[in-house]
């Protein structure tokens, strides 16, 4: 007799897709979302669920955003381009690439829906730029203009033992980093969680938050399919996404929408 399959449903991770000029599988431009992202996420307990970033007039619609993604238990912002320097009061800096501003404007409104909503809420490398935007803060545009290059870069991690983040990685780790921008002024709320051994702030934490919510500046799931500790990040991420599902305040429920 066939062993009896759980009816307990994986948690919803929401991916904003990223803009992209092609790829290799498709004739036209594209919308993509690394695949290491997705796996991770999945191997984690979750289900990636790819969300088509819509801001035609470059508006940050919360209230349309979050219709968009009422089914979530998670958001999950990945890596991508640079973030439009007028989102912080700033003039864009010669070697910005892949600035999209609908994209910008989409991933904003999601920010803010999750954190308001409380929703278990993952930012990866440009994800937590935006975030720290999000919440008033701003950007170093080019690393390389401070401290140096990050890009394509393997390093040690100082992490704060007392944060959140801490409790994940412990006090020490090697993460796979690619930016040139980071973060300079923090946005309300956030607090530093970690360091490269050249000072950039590599993970924050949000003070008082009633959800959950993690930034890190490097791409944990570069490793996270051989590193344990990289993994244990999105392990984390899930399982509050998991407690999401159970809230019984929970701010929509999937019947609304059948």
């Amino acid at each position: 007799m066939a062993e009896k399959q759980s009816t307990i449903r994986r948690p919803l991770i929401a991916i904003p897709a990223r803009f992209s000029p092609g790829a290799t599988a498709l004739r036209y431009e594209a919308e993509v979302t690394a695949r290491a992202l997705v796996v991770a996420v999945f191997a984690a307990g979750g289900e990636p669920v790819v969300v088509h970033p819509y801001a035609p007039d470059h508006e940050v619609d919360v209230d349309t955003a979050r219709e968009r993604i009422w089914f979530a238990d998670g958001v999950l912002l990945p890596g991508g381009g640079d973030v439009a320097a007028r989102w912080f009061g700033q003039q864009p800096h010669p070697t910005q690439y892949g600035v999209d501003e609908e994209q910008d404007a989409f991933d904003l409104a999601v920010t803010h829906v999750a954190l308001s909503d409380r929703l278990p809420l993952l930012a990866i490398c440009r994800g937590t730029q935006l975030v720290n935007v999000a919440l008033g803060g701003d950007l170093v545009q080019d690393m390389d203009d401070t401290v140096g290059n990050h890009r394509n870069r393997v390093h040690d991690l100082d992490v704060d033992e007392e944060s959140p983040l801490g409790e994940i990685v412990g006090r020490r780790t090697a993460i796979s980093c690619y930016h040139h921008q980071c973060i300079a002024t923090l946005g309300t709320g956030l607090s530093p969680a970690a360091y490269s051994v050249d000072g950039v702030i590599e993970a924050v934490t949000l003070q008082d938050h009633a959800g959950w919510y993690l930034g890190v500046q490097w791409h944990p799931e570069d490793s996270a399919a051989t590193d344990p500790v990289q993994a244990e990040v999105f392990r984390h991420f899930v399982d509050a996404a998991a407690e999401q599902m159970q809230r019984p305040d929970r701010r929509v429920s999937a019947s609304a929408h059948v």
